[in-house]
């Protein structure tokens, strides 16, 4: 599991929303709460297109904001 370099993490914004993104280790996907997207994280390379993104259920995303 590769992780993602701190300066790119700070460089990359979400393309629907243009909000920071919350890197999320376990999962290896790239957070939007303002979109409510995951972006995949495949051998080390953030796919940031939406439509290659999972959607986060409510659950999650109140799970999220409170893990905060």
């Amino acid at each position: 599991m590769a992780d993602i370099h701190p300066k790119l993490l700070e460089l990359l914004v979400c393309p629907l929303t243009k909000s920071t993104l919350r890197y999320d280790r376990e999962a290896q996907e790239l957070i939007s709460e303002a979109a409510g997207l995951a972006y995949p994280i495949q051998d080390g390379i953030p796919v940031m297109i939406p439509s290659e993104a999972r959607s986060l259920d409510v659950h999650e995303l109140e799970g999220r904001l409170k893990g905060r």
